[in-house]
């Protein structure tokens, strides 16, 4: 059983704690959404700052190369190579998930260049936009040269096979949390002559991730989850280095040229990582993002592995403690091994007990049809924190609170 002595000691023992003060979270809320958008570190409200002020305002054009605007986005995909295991010149800072999807999407279904290999493998489960891009790529392409397939996650690997170009996978389920075993992935997509291609949107930042080690052929991420850039800040890009010039980029924007500032009229690809750019660099979005991930610079991934799963076991623990599971059915992964940084669980009013917490100062986040997450960042996120949050929990539930109209005032985000 759980105490409150046992929480104090794991929060005298964390080795991050240090961290905390860096956010600039409000007083009186635990912040449980992480794995939706990061709190903000007071250095990016810093950065963010000098970079409006001083570099737009008082050096104007020159910063392009005064402060090296121009290599933003190789500078900060070099610092996320090191937390995703992957070599600097591999990765890149630009656009959205989404675009950058359908990039690598497109890249890889020309590949082969053969039409008999054409299948795009993917699950249901899949975060929406990622098979909205491979729907449309289909709807572009037609389904003779592109045919979307998704399966049951269950079923990921018997689908795989010689007709298939790439496997378009996600490392964390966005709503129940699972994490796959992406290495095993690779191997059978290899088997068959396919390409892998992996988002990170759920496990960048809050995990150890071994990019070339599990011979990951692309990959996509975000940054304002756990890596807390900011809302909408731009998404990252990998290749792994023997592909690179042996792949067409769909979006060739001057950004990947060779040589974007001789204008020339024919279009002639870098054979790097900067072919995959496209448009000029969202900078003030970039800073944030470059600045964020100095939090990062001497972190042990290991240690933050480590109390994501001591915060995950011990809130589903204090659950089933207080008898909360006869109401909340666990959809995650038991083992914190098995999940990401997140518990997710069902229940008939999960909107609605998501509100409650809210107004509580519990934020949570609430994912269709039926579920409730609770999403951990170990930087910033205490064991009293979770303490706390499982009584409030105790609290909504015990009380009925959430059978309240006001709280099923459904709203546009939720």
């Amino acid at each position: 059983m759980i105490v409150v002595d046992d929480i104090k000691t794991l929060d005298q023992n964390d080795p991050l704690t240090s961290y905390k003060a860096q956010f600039a979270l409000p007083d009186e809320v635990i912040y449980l959404d992480g794995n939706s958008l990061g709190a903000l570190p007071k250095r990016v409200s810093e950065r963010v700052e000098e970079t409006t002020r001083q570099q737009w305002g008082q050096d104007l054009i020159s910063s392009w190369n005064k402060h090296q605007w121009v290599t933003l986005p190789q500078r900060v995909g070099a610092k996320i190579a090191r937390l995703i295991g992957a070599n600097a010149e591999e990765v890149v800072c630009c656009d959205s998930i989404s675009v950058n999807l359908f990039k690598l999407l497109a890249a890889a279904i020309t590949f082969n260049g053969t039409p008999v290999r054409n299948r795009i493998v993917s699950s249901h489960d899949n975060f929406p936009t990622d098979l909205y891009i491979a729907q449309g790529l289909e709807t572009l392409l037609g389904s003779e040269r592109c045919q979307f397939v998704d399966v049951a996650e269950d079923e990921l690997m018997h689908a795989i096979d010689d007709q298939t170009a790439v496997v378009m996978v996600t490392e964390v389920n966005f709503r129940s949390g699972k994490r796959l075993d992406i290495a095993a992935l690779a191997q059978k997509a290899h088997q068959h002559g396919a390409l892998i291609l992996v988002d990170l949107a759920h496990s960048a930042g809050v995990m150890p991730i071994h990019l070339n080690q599990w011979r990951v052929d692309m990959a996509v991420g975000c940054t304002y989850k756990y890596l807390n850039g900011g809302p909408g800040a731009p998404a990252f890009l990998y290749v792994r280095s023997d592909l690179l010039g042996n792949l067409q980029q769909p979006v060739a924007g001057w950004f990947g040229h060779s040589n974007p500032f001789a204008f020339a009229a024919d279009y002639t690809p870098d054979q790097g990582i900067k072919q995959f750019l496209a448009g000029t660099p969202s900078v003030i979005s970039m800073a944030a993002v470059d600045a964020s991930l100095e939090l990062f610079s001497d972190l042990d991934m290991e240690q933050v592995r480590t109390k994501s799963m001591q915060l995950t076991q011990v809130f589903h623990e204090l659950i089933e403690q207080t008898g909360l599971t006869k109401t909340l059915t666990l959809l995650s992964p038991l083992s914190a091994n098995e999940r990401g940084s997140q518990l997710s669980y069902a229940f008939d009013y999960a909107y609605e007990l998501c509100q409650a917490l809210i107004a509580r100062g519990v934020v949570a986040d609430f994912r269709a049809p039926n579920f409730i997450r609770f999403g951990f960042a170990p930087l910033y996120n205490s064991f009293d924190d979770v303490w706390k949050a499982v009584e409030l929990v105790q609290q909504v539930i015990e009380s009925k609170d959430y059978l309240q109209p006001r709280w099923a005032q459904r709203q546009t985000v939720t």
